[in-house]
């Protein structure tokens, strides 16, 4: 019997390789990071095959240390960051230009001519997304306007485009030799090009944008029994293995966190922080900035949706204080050294290092550090830092509890930052509900590796999934009301502050 999922995270920061057993643990992993290319302010870029390099090197780790062999191997699965946006010649697979980053704002002017008259709503019915940088579609288009040869390929059939998910895929199952080129539904549904109701690409908004659907990817479930494509004996895994699982990352950490009923919600701590709630088969739309986003499609079944709020700087705050600053030396030291100080001494750091997303959705905001004194000292920053990515979850969940009314019992927390005690708590304190982390924190690999095994049969429902599920550790709110909302009024004269920045 097959014993294996072999789930790929391809992340902002990382690629990752995860053999996940039957139980749901982690039998054997490898990672790589990757570069992140500034070529100038607002810009953020990512070398796609550098990414693809990387991706192999962590198949191959993984299969020498574990000595699994492929015929072990049930499924592959893929989950990416979303929006990244790329596009490559499918005879070569050379990138046209680098992978442009979700973070990325250089096409705020864009943005600024599809909003017609500052209807920055336009799209937002059929898609569920305000028009704004975050987005793929926007990126396609300053590709298309940004790089001469690009319209005329397209127009031959040699260039096509697609986010990391379609790349990777695209490369397991051949490559230029016959590479499958697809995207699932929750990927394209980040793009502003899919209809959630129809699951398709919309006619009406690529002729807006001038976008040819011919380059666009096939969408297809997240969960696919068919398989989208085999692996190649020459490719990473040297077998002919089905890929059939393919989910963005903070909707696969939706399924890793077996949220799979209306009104149960995630968090992950990552790069950015990504808040997540279920709303069963229907979209609801958001009238204070979240987005409403496929969640997930098993197979033939009904397409279940969430709301999201995306927040744009969390985890990339502490990079930034290591990297840029040089106060810490590894990111696991910002809890030790918030923790020199007993409280935030006054000061806030709101990280709009390109603008502000949820619920705001602000590209004119920029960081800003207020309440300064004499007084304070690299451990009050260091806990504003850590402080910052509470009080930003805690705008997310007033506004979904605002569109969908639901009242979390409690909110499931995963990602790499929910190692930190220090932010755990003050998380629990400043929501007013406790915050859980379940055993598996690999949340992400793991809600890939689900829907590959729910196509082959490695598992054979989702209540076999919920069995997986277990507590690590809760943090129970221990702050008063008075003093979590003095805090919290702080934060949002804070946010005040970072607005109308950026003049063009």
């Amino acid at each position: 019997m097959m014993k294996y999922i072999a789930a790929i995270d391809q992340g902002t920061t990382s690629t990752r390789c995860i053999l996940f057993d039957h139980q749901g643990n982690l039998a054997w992993s490898a990672q790589r990071e990757h570069q992140q290319i500034y070529p100038q302010p607002g810009w953020v870029e990512h070398d796609p095959l550098e990414i693809w390099q990387c991706t192999q090197q962590v198949i191959q780790e993984v299969l020498d240390q574990s000595k699994v062999k492929p015929g072990d191997i049930a499924a592959i699965s893929v989950t990416n960051q979303r929006e990244t946006t790329l596009a490559w010649d499918r005879n070569s697979g050379k990138p046209y230009y680098n992978a442009i980053v979700w973070q990325d704002t250089r096409t705020r002017n864009i943005c600024d001519r599809l909003a017609l008259n500052g209807d920055h709503n336009r799209f937002r019915a059929k898609t569920g997304l305000p028009i704004t940088t975050y987005f793929s579609a926007p990126k396609i288009i300053w590709l298309m306007e940004n790089l001469p040869g690009l319209p005329a390929a397209i127009e031959h059939g040699d260039a096509i485009f697609g986010t990391m998910d379609s790349w990777i895929i695209w490369w397991l199952t051949g490559g230029p030799d016959g590479g499958v080129h697809i995207t699932d539904v929750s990927n394209a549904s980040r793009t502003m090009l899919m209809d959630l109701q129809s699951l398709d690409w919309d006619d009406d908004i690529l002729q807006a944008m001038n976008i040819p659907r011919r380059a666009l990817a096939r969408i297809c479930p997240s969960s696919e029994p068919h398989f989208y494509g085999l692996t190649t004996p020459s490719g990473p895994f040297k077998a002919v293995l089905p890929v059939c699982g393919d989910l963005g990352d903070q909707q696969a950490a939706l399924v890793g966190q077996t949220c799979f009923n209306p009104g149960e919600a995630k968090n992950t701590y990552g790069t950015g922080c990504f808040m997540l709630l279920n709303t069963g088969q229907r979209p609801v739309n958001s009238t204070h900035g979240l987005l409403t986003t496929l969640a997930y499609k098993f197979g033939d079944q009904p397409a279940s949706y969430a709301l999201e709020g995306s927040i744009a700087i969390t985890g990339a705050l502490v990079q930034w204080m290591r990297d840029n600053l040089g106060l810490i030396s590894h990111s696991a030291e910002i809890e030790d050294l918030a923790a020199s100080v007993s409280d935030n001494g006054g000061i806030y750091f709101v990280p709009a290092f390109s603008g502000l997303f949820a619920p705001h959705w602000r590209a004119d905001a920029r960081g800003v550090i207020v309440g300064l004194t004499r007084y304070i000292t690299k451990g009050h920053l260091a806990r504003a830092v850590l402080e910052a990515t509470a009080y930003q979850t805690r705008e997310v969940l007033e506004a979904m509890r605002e569109d969908s009314d639901v009242r979390l019992a409690n909110l499931k927390v995963d990602g790499g930052m929910v190692a930190n005690q220090l932010l755990m708590q003050f998380q629990a304190d400043i929501l007013g509900v406790p915050v859980v982390r379940p055993k598996i924190a690999e949340t992400t690999a793991l809600g890939a590796a689900y829907a590959a095994g729910l196509a082959t049969g490695f598992w054979n429902s989702l209540d076999d999934l919920r069995l997986n599920w277990h507590i690590n550790q809760t943090w129970e709110p221990h702050m008063g009301e008075p003093e979590r909302q003095r805090l919290y009024k702080g934060w949002l004269k804070a946010v005040e502050r970072t607005l109308n920045w950026v003049d063009e």
